[in-house]
């Protein structure tokens, strides 16, 4: 079965297109061959659910085959190297004319093993580029408030997350709510501090360690906070 997909792929469609491809794959006889030429755009999420379905069709004997493909898409799965997972090979002159040849019990079984360790891969990205602002965030703070070097809030950013046994996403939300005048929970304060410290002595923060943005004075002579972005 042949299904032409059109437009934006995003999180917004997740649900819709999986559902509209598991019902063209139980509706087919081998499988589904998508047509993405006029896909303008696609995110994790939307080679996600394609990872999904054609690990469900596997089992059945069908496929999920990409037969063509807009430049955008074709660079996403360059990137993530699941081209070779959406072509097939088509078989001997016993199947009918554009049949898939049904994967051995080997295969299948690799395949499917694949298909996870690469919907975890596609997991992981895409949770990568959602805490990627708040990490950025954090370490523009620690190199603004201590005057240290990207690497150098890097390095602080890590030991903090280690020693407190602490995401590195969650310690960047933290150093980020400090700006809006939440405090620090003591543990990140206290290793933030130590880390600072040990990478120069001269900027190691007070026993009351404040992470509040520079002050401002604006074009009136009044004083202005700067914004999160700013700092």
């Amino acid at each position: 079965m042949r299904v032409t997909i059109r437009g934006e792929i995003d999180m917004s469609a997740e649900a819709a297109l999986e559902a509209a491809l598991q019902d063209a794959v139980t509706r087919s006889t081998y499988g589904v061959d998508l047509d993405l030429s006029g896909t303008t755009f696609c995110d994790c999420s939307g080679l996600n659910r394609f990872l999904a379905v054609r690990h469900r069709a596997l089992p059945a004997g069908k496929t999920v085959t990409i037969q063509a493909a807009g430049p955008l898409v074709q660079r996403l799965l360059s990137i993530t190297g699941t081209w070779p997972l959406f072509t097939l090979e088509r078989g001997a002159s016993s199947r009918p004319a554009g049949a898939p040849a049904p994967p051995s019990a080997a295969c299948e079984e690799d395949a499917l093993n694949g298909d996870e360790d690469l919907r975890m891969e596609v997991d992981q990205l895409r949770r990568a580029m959602q805490t990627r602002p708040a990490i950025d965030q954090a370490t523009g703070i620690l190199m603004a408030t201590f005057g240290l070097s990207a690497q150098d809030a890097w390095d602080v950013l890590v030991a903090a997350s280690q020693n407190t046994n602490t995401k590195l996403a969650v310690i960047a939300e933290e150093l980020v709510a400090t700006v809006q005048g939440q405090p620090l929970s003591e543990p990140v304060q206290q290793q933030v501090r130590a880390a600072v410290a040990s990478l120069c002595g001269d900027c190691a923060p007070s026993d009351e360690l404040s992470l509040q943005p520079p002050v401002q004075k604006d074009n009136d002579g009044g004083r202005a906070a700067g914004a999160p972005d700013e700092t």
